[in-house]
């Protein structure tokens, strides 16, 4: 009767993995492993309780790490105006407080300044700190 319920426990566990996390997976490949035993050997209770930590403590220590590493989401790529910052940019006019455009990527983008005493004048290099709206926020550097 004990390895039927280790084996229910397995299989409910086992649904865990189409979350990625692999815990409950871990839990219920060592529930299948304990019902396994359990059908075999005739194990009591706290027998099936050792043999299950057991397992599950290689499963968590040795297995889980490696897949975890193998089929674990590679970091995600910033994309669109998420990539614009840290990028270097062309002024084409002049940038101050209220006015400027840059060269940024090949496109044309209205600019302002981090700080906003600084004016950098045309043909300038400066970096893009952050995209407000559609606005550039550069700073030329030290």
């Amino acid at each position: 009767m004990a390895a039927i319920i280790w084996l229910i426990a397995g299989i409910v566990l086992a649904a865990e993995m189409l979350t990625g996390d692999l815990t409950l997976l871990m839990l219920g490949v060592a529930a299948l492993g304990t019902a396994g035993v359990s059908a075999a050997a005739g194990l009591p209770l706290w027998g099936d309780a050792l043999v299950f930590g057991a397992v599950a403590g290689v499963l968590f220590l040795g297995v889980r790490p490696v897949l975890r590493r193998k089929f674990g989401s590679p970091p995600p790529i910033a994309t669109n105006v998420d990539a614009l910052p840290g990028k270097s940019a062309l002024v084409l006019e002049q940038v101050a407080e209220y006015s400027g455009q840059v060269k940024l990527g090949g496109e044309v983008w209205t600019a302002r300044p981090l700080d906003p005493n600084d004016v950098y004048d045309a043909g300038v290099t400066v970096y893009v700190m952050k995209i407000d709206g559609a606005t550039a926020v550069v700073w030329k550097g030290p």
